[in-house]
């Protein structure tokens, strides 16, 4: 070991300085560290930050926008809910383009799976005069060739026009029901646009007459499932009113119409309120129909109701633009001057007013009985002509005029002739039986004054009806009187027979009476008078049925010829049952010759059977859809021919002749 004294001796210069440079040195060597870590700290910030935007901006690109991005480090997190697992998938894999997928962590929830709801099942469903259109979804099945099918079967021979679709669902509640019913109003209405959904069946129809109207009404109530929706609209063209009339009596019974027509709706109301102001109560009707003389009929209607009221008693009548005003006998003169005058200065120039006071009673020639009555049993429809009338030609006229009206086996004719009758009698006579012959029971008295007409109709609209004809018939200034009222348990509405009740009557008809012919002609001998009037009271109310009239011989003759003659007899019948005033509307007259034997023509009483008229009802195809082996039901002419589905035919032993 040296000795202390042999040590070498450093001089340390840095050793030696002062305390608080060596502070001063260690700060700034803490400086630089803690500056190194801030700017790595905002380095990565800066880092994790990019990486998330541009992560977020492509998600947003594509439609992720349900997708949030979040970094911590290197590690890049992907949370949200996808609605989809093919959408999460595909948005795990484009963040994958982005960065290594060891950095990504898939934190994505998916949302449940929904249940895909069924389609909504609605089928439209159009008939017109150019055939049937079928539009919609159905349930997959068998209601697709069962629709079609029923539809063919309307049209034929035409194809209807088929873009039905089907989807592999179920059909809602009630949706066999409501199909079905569709089918049912599809056969029944000609021009109609059906639409069948979910919620119930909607119907839009046009019908040819308001009886019409009333009969599809009834048959589409009676055929409604129970439980089903159904809105149904069926509108009726106005009819044309001739003449166009309107009748207001004021009188001790009180305010009432007679007749009452409008040409709008508008005119309607604005009558019947000027009828309710004259004192007029009750429910209050007027036919809105087409045949107005004068846009102005709503405003001179009115204005002569007012004028009545205005004298407190009398009776105006229009018929077309004629004006009849005839005041009571309480009446005074000054009341009927204002009334009348006021009336006059009112009503526009096409209207003509013949207003007159009550007639003082003369002294005149014609006898004081001069008086005839018809009457009609409600029971019988027996009418009954007693009283006076002209010479033999004009009882003639009038019970012939009386057996066309009533049938020539309902009129009991006790008539006593009277040449100092007045001019005229005839043809009020005539009107009064016209009148007389639009109620179910009633009596007509033809006086010297007047026509009075009572009695009771299942008709609405028969007082107009009446009134219609005395006005028209007997000119204007001519006075009447009209009490007919209205019985809703005789109305053919309430209880329309059906078309197999129409065929049956008939049936029951032939069994008694006989159609024939003159031999070798198309002319309806004079024995058929009586089977053509019993065959148009059997059709009473049988509004517009569909029904074939099929003529037929024998095979004697050329075929040619004997096709042309049964064609020619058929037409006959059609024309003699349009004559009785029958609905012919919807019927047909068609010859078949002697293609449609019945009976052997190798004998006299094959031949007999032969020569007959058939009537056949002509039936769309059933209401309900058919079965799935089901075949369209197709009406066949007695050759084969399709035509539309067909009732038994009537082969009554009643045959023509020749």
């Amino acid at each position: 070991m040296l000795p202390l004294a042999t040590l070498p001796v450093f001089d340390m210069p840095a050793l030696r300085k002062p305390l608080w440079a060596w502070v001063l040195a260690c700060a700034a060597f803490a400086f630089a560290g803690c500056l190194a870590l801030l700017v790595g700290w905002g380095l990565a910030v800066l880092v994790e930050s990019r990486t998330a935007e541009v992560i977020r901006t492509k998600m947003l690109t594509a439609g992720y926008s349900w997708a949030y991005v979040n970094t911590d480090g290197l590690i890049v997190s992907l949370t949200g809910t996808a609605p989809t697992e093919a959408q999460r998938f595909a948005a795990v894999n484009l963040a994958g383009t982005l960065v290594d997928s060891g950095r990504l962590h898939d934190d994505f929830a998916v949302e449940p799976a929904k249940v895909v709801a069924p389609p909504r099942f609605s089928v439209e469903m159009m008939r017109n005069d150019d055939g049937v259109q079928l539009i919609g979804l159905l349930p997959e099945g068998p209601d697709k060739a069962k629709l079609a099918e029923a539809a063919a079967a309307i049209a034929a021979p035409e194809q209807p026009t088929d873009m039905l679709e089907t989807a592999a669902y179920p059909g809602p509640a009630l949706w066999e029901d409501a199909l079905s019913f569709g089918v049912t109003a599809l056969n029944l209405l000609p021009r109609a646009k059906i639409s069948i959904s979910a919620e119930g069946v909607a119907i839009i129809a046009i019908a040819s007459s308001e009886s019409e109207k009333r009969q599809f009404e009834a048959a589409l109530d009676r055929a409604a499932p129970q439980g089903l929706v159904i809105n149904t609209a069926i509108s009726a063209p106005r009819p044309v009113l001739t003449p166009f009339t309107l009748r207001f009596v004021i009188d001790a019974e009180g305010a009432r119409f007679d007749a009452c027509s409008a040409d709008t709706e508008a005119a309607r109301d604005r009558i019947l309120a000027a009828a309710v102001a004259a004192g007029a109560q009750g429910d209050l009707t007027c036919t809105v129909g087409m045949g107005v003389p004068s846009p102005s009929w709503a405003q001179a209607t009115s204005d002569a109701i007012g004028a009545l009221a205005a004298m407190g008693a009398g009776t105006v009548t229009f018929s077309d633009a004629d004006i009849t005003l005839l005041a009571a006998e309480t009446v005074s003169q000054d009341s009927f001057d204002s009334a009348v005058g006021g009336l006059r200065a009112a009503l526009p120039d096409v209207f003509s007013l013949d207003a007159k006071m009550p007639e003082k009673a003369e002294v005149s020639t014609t006898p004081a009985t001069a008086e005839f009555t018809a009457t009609l049993d409600a029971k019988t429809h027996r009418a009954t002509l007693r009283g006076r009338l002209g010479d033999s030609l004009m009882q003639t006229v009038v019970t012939s005029f009386a057996k066309a009206r009533f049938g020539a086996d309902k009129v009991v004719v006790a008539t006593l002739p009277d040449p100092s009758l007045p001019d005229g009698w005839t043809e009020r006579v005539l009107a009064g039986v016209q009148a007389l012959s639009v109620l179910d029971s009633g009596k007509v008295q033809v006086l010297q004054e007047t026509v009075e007409v009572t009695g009771i109709s299942g008709q609405k609209t028969a007082s107009d009806k009446v009134s219609q004809i005395l006005s028209d018939r007997l000119g204007q200034g001519r006075p009447f009187k009209v009490n007919v009222r209205y019985d809703k348990a005789l109305d053919p509405m309430e209880g329309l027979p059906t078309p197999q009740e129409c065929l049956d009557r008939l049936q029951a008809v032939q069994t008694q009476h006989e159609i024939s012919f003159d031999p070798g002609s198309a002319e309806l001998d004079a024995a058929s008078s009586l089977a053509m009037g019993a065959l148009a009271q059997a059709l009473k109310n049988c509004t517009a049925i569909k029904m074939e009239i099929g003529g037929h011989t024998d095979a004697q003759g050329s075929t040619q010829g004997n096709l042309a003659l049964s064609q020619a007899r058929a037409e006959a019948v059609l024309m003699a049952l349009l004559n009785h005033e029958v609905d012919v509307s919807g019927m047909r007259a068609v010859g078949y010759g002697e293609s449609v034997p019945i009976a052997d023509n190798g004998t006299e009483a094959g031949r007999e059977t032969n020569r007959r008229i058939e009537f056949t009802l002509i039936k769309a195809a059933s209401g309900a859809v058919p079965g799935p082996n089901a075949k369209p039901a197709v009406e066949t002419s007695p050759d084969g021919t399709p035509l539309a589905p067909q009732t038994p035919t009537i082969k009554p032993p009643a045959r023509p002749k020749g």
